[in-house]
């Protein structure tokens, strides 16, 4: 029998397209309740995703949000406890990525990484951890989509680089602060994964695409739906919390 999330309220962030519209279909076939977050100009995005989980027979909604911005943060945050009541599962998805050399990268590059992936990751944390100590019974479970480029450096990936670092650390200090609570944090850290956002990179890079097939021991990079199931795993993992789950077809094993 599969990871069991009836009754489960789940959001995930930047759930309208790629690994998070993957873990937005996951959780919802596992029986929990998501909600899909996007941009405010993406939301159809978001709603195609819940179409789609319709017609699977699992239920969703989607819904505005905007990491970068504490007041998008909050009113999506209190919108999903005035609907539902609690909050059980976050999924931290929300991510950008600037590519350029390190000597090329500007403050603006720096910022822009580092306030969806990192900064916006903590403080959606921050608020869905509070409504998890206050709800009773209280717990939960947050994944945070790390990467293995928190784990090991690549070309031209410097803030992204940094950030999932950070993104892997603050899962482990959430843990270790919230574990009381019954509330566990993981992350998950995936290779690089074909969606709409990478699949020009090996459409135009060739010398790009042999590298990474050099690093990958096994034949075939993770789909999506694999990294779902990995974040599946963790929202129902009941005594694993402040690990960083790699799913990467071997790339960190040498």
């Amino acid at each position: 029998m599969g990871i069991q999330l009836a009754g489960r309220i789940a959001i995930v962030t930047g759930g309208g397209s790629g690994l998070g519209k993957a873990t937005a279909i996951g959780l919802a076939a596992a029986g929990a309740h998501v909600v899909v977050t996007e941009l405010p100009d993406r939301g159809a995005n978001a709603e195609a995703v819940v179409a789609e989980i319709a017609a699977a027979d699992g239920t969703g909604e989607g819904a505005a949000l905007d990491v970068r911005v504490l007041d998008s943060i909050h009113s999506c945050v209190e919108g999903v406890v005035a609907r539902h009541g609690r909050i059980d599962i976050l999924v931290n998805n929300a991510g950008v990525n600037v590519r350029k050399p390190a000597l090329e990268v500007a403050e603006q590059d720096w910022d822009t990484v580092l306030d969806v992936n990192l900064k916006g990751a903590f403080f959606m944390a921050q608020a869905v951890g509070r409504q998890m100590i206050e709800q009773a019974p209280s717990g939960g479970a947050i994944i945070n989509i790390a990467s293995i480029m928190g784990l090991v450096g690549y070309w031209d990936r410097v803030a992204y680089c940094a950030s999932k670092a950070g993104l892997i650390n603050m899962s482990r200090v959430l843990a270790v602060e919230w574990g009381k609570h019954g509330i566990r944090v993981n992350a998950v850290c995936p290779t690089f994964v074909i969606t709409p956002l990478t699949k020009p990179l090996f459409d135009q890079l060739p010398e790009f695409t042999a590298d990474v097939q050099a690093r990958t021991l096994l034949d075939d990079l993770p789909k999506p739906e694999e990294i779902a199931d990995a974040v599946v795993y963790l929202a129902g993992a009941r005594s694993v919390t402040g690990q960083a789950l790699t799913v990467d077809a071997g790339w960190t094993a040498h």
